[in-house]
Parts: C-alpha cells; structure tokens; sequence
C-alpha cells in the first residue's frame, strides 16, 4: 500500500501578483519568488509551512506562449473578476501509480513535470478541473532526493489544521485512506448553501489566520 503524506496547499489566483498581495494581506508575509511550469504556461511563489509542506499561489502566466492542453488546478476555468483563494491541496506519496490506481475517485493520468531543477510526477485531471472542488487532492511524487522546502527561507509559518468540506466527505474520507494518507485530515459536510471548500489555520508570527473560509 503506497504511504503518503500532506505536500502542499494550492492558492489560485487571476494573476500571481494578486495572489501574493492576497497571501501578505491575509497572513502578514510575503511568498518567495518560485518559477515558471513551461509546459503548463504557469508560474508560481511560495510560503514555507514546516518541514515538507508549504503554500504555493499558481497563476497563469501571460507571457508563456499558448499551451495545448487543459492547465491543472482549475485555472482555465477561474470567473470573470474571480479573487485568490485557497482551491486545492496536493498529497505526496512514494508510489504514485499505485495510489492513483487505489483511489476510487478518478484523479486524472500521472504526468511529468518539472520547474527548474524539480522534477516531480503527478495526476493531472485531462479537463483541467479541481476534483471535488478541490477537496480531493492531486497526488505528486518527487523525483529529486530533496523537497522543495529544504531550499525555502522559514518566515515562522506553519499550518495548524486543514479541514474539507463537502456533501461527500465520507467518500473523500474513505479514498484518503485508499491513498495511503498518514495524516487525519477531518472532512464535513458543508452548512447549508455553502459550497464546497478547503479551510486552512495557518500560525504566522502576528496570530494564526484563517485561509478558505470564502471558498
């Protein structure tokens, strides 16, 4: 059974400039700079979280040249005048095939990928669309030796809790478990004519901060 365990955070934004004002205005500290994804014409910035976990913001880049595929995370389907928030997460695992294959909820084909020196495989819905909104996450294999955040600068931020909602939460529950998810991840259904979302209480150095209570 593959053992996998919470990577990242993912924060869509219209443009990655408002999405760091976004991350500054909402947790009081600034992402580093990050990198382009050539193949998928997006770039990104990060937040170090703790030892293997962060928050990346993921935008589409206007200077990439045209991509011919559906780009990940949902960001070719983002609402006209749509705001930065907290839309997805990402579970890392030593064996993402087998993962991918365990989950009953489609995940979309593994893929490869790589921003400068990273190099990582990991599912990619075809449509480009978050799966369950976003509650379910994308699953990622590392091909490098060292994780991204063992090269972050540590700004004293950490995630507390991360919590899903949805009307099949029992569903997601069940395939977190499929996946081989160490961690307890609690997952609700959402009060009435609330939509699907992801919350996040982040310790930052001025108080921990709520991100996704709008999702």
């Amino acid at each position: 059974m593959p053992v996998s365990h919470a990577d990242h955070l993912v924060i869509t934004a219209p443009t990655l400039a408002e999405g760091i004002a976004y991350i500054e205005q909402t947790l009081g500290v600034s992402p580093q700079a990050g990198g382009e994804h050539v193949r998928l014409g997006t770039h990104n910035a990060l937040l170090k979280l703790g030892r293997g976990f962060y928050l990346e913001v993921i935008a589409i880049n206007p200077a990439a040249p045209p991509v011919e595929r559906a780009r990940w995370f949902g960001l070719d389907h983002l609402a006209a005048g749509s705001k930065p928030r907290l839309a997805s997460w990402v579970v890392r695992t030593d064996d993402i095939d087998a993962a991918a294959a365990a989950s009953e909820i489609p995940l979309g084909p593994v893929e490869d990928m790589s921003r400068g020196a990273l190099q990582w495989r990991i599912t990619i819905p075809l449509d480009g669309k978050l799966v369950m909104n976003g509650v379910m996450p994308s699953l990622i294999q590392w091909s490098t030796s060292s994780h991204p955040t063992d090269n972050m600068q540590d700004l004293g931020c950490s995630l507390v809790k991360l919590e899903g909602f949805h009307p099949e939460a029992e569903v997601i529950t069940k395939n977190l478990k499929l996946i081989g998810l160490q961690s307890q991840i609690a997952m609700h259904h959402p009060a009435a004519g609330q939509t699907p979302h992801l919350l996040a209480l982040i310790q930052t150095p001025t108080g921990m901060h709520p991100l996704g209570l709008s999702g």
